[in-house]
């Protein structure tokens, strides 16, 4: 039995890379039975066939996973946003991180099309990525021109498992394409009419790219916080999680409660004002959803 990585997932078949060879293989019907599916990013043992093909018998635990894109075993998450078409959003971009940090992966943060931004805007953008740094957060601002002067990238990607996400339009594909010219990804143009792209990322699919794996995803239009319970939410801002045991009560929202050291922390300007207000929106949203049975 042989032990490998999927790299892609494809009409029913799992494309596995094991010792530089890539074998085509099907899962087990006993997966099926369990309900258990497998992922791109799993490491699995398999069965080879004659024919360079096999079947997957078994798949390791896995160290973390994404339901959309549907990917396991990831190390970081580049949260590609841009500066304008589509705006900057700190609103999105904190949904995006607070996903993230739910699941325990590392954020990293790059915000494209800087040089097609108004001198305002980009003075507005260069605050928001010295706040978002102060945080902990690696942050990149990034031109058209940085396609030329990627190698500065260069130890983002090496020896780690990286998915890009980010708004559709953002120029997720076109960062790969500059970060991996054979790739040749096809980019939508942004559909003025509907202020969002097309879905151009028809599959996920782990490609090797200076040095690491990379996974292009479709562009996210919906982030609910379905898996995000409202116990887990202040986790998700790392300035609040290194400030909750100061609370005086435990198990504190943060919210109307008295003695709270994050809220005192955002009159004194140590939390962010708008930080503080999306998490009081992230909170209103998981406490009014919908239960699920």
């Amino acid at each position: 039995m042989a032990e490998g990585r999927i790299i892609k997932a494809l009409s029913g078949f799992y494309y596995v890379q094991a010792g530089g060879e890539v074998y085509q293989c099907r899962g087990r019907g006993v997966f099926r039975n369990r309900k258990v599916t497998p992922l791109v990013g799993d490491f699995v043992s398999f069965d080879e066939n004659d024919d360079g093909g096999g079947y997957i018998m078994n798949i390791k635990e896995r160290e973390n996973e994404l339901v959309r894109p549907p990917i396991a075993n990831i190390d970081q998450v580049i949260i590609i946003t841009s500066a304008v078409a589509p705006g900057f959003s700190s609103m999105l971009l904190d949904r995006f991180l607070v996903l993230i940090e739910n699941k325990e992966i590392t954020p990293v943060i790059f915000i494209t099309k800087m040089d097609a931004a108004k001198e305002q805007e980009k003075e507005e953008i260069r605050q928001y990525a010295e706040d978002y740094q102060g945080i902990g957060y690696d942050v990149e601002l990034l031109s058209a021109k940085d396609s030329q002067n990627l190698p500065v990238l260069d130890h983002y990607f090496q020896d780690k498992v990286t998915v890009f996400a980010g708004q559709s339009g953002v120029g997720k594909s076109s960062l790969l394409n500059a970060l991996h010219p054979s790739l040749l990804l096809e980019t939508g143009e942004i559909s003025k009419s509907l202020g969002r792209g097309r879905h151009t990322t028809r599959h996920v699919e782990l490609v090797t790219v200076r040095g690491g794996l990379v996974a292009d995803t479709p562009g996210f239009s919906a982030l609910e916080f379905a898996e995000v319970e409202e116990e887990e939410l202040a986790d998700c801002f790392p300035e609040m999680r290194e400030r909750k045991r100061l609370c005086k009560f435990r198990g504190c929202r943060h919210h109307k409660e008295p003695k709270c050291a994050v809220k005192e922390a955002v009159e004194t300007g140590e939390i962010k004002s708008y930080r503080y207000e999306h998490y009081l929106q992230f909170l209103e949203e998981i406490q009014t959803r919908k239960p699920r049975y």
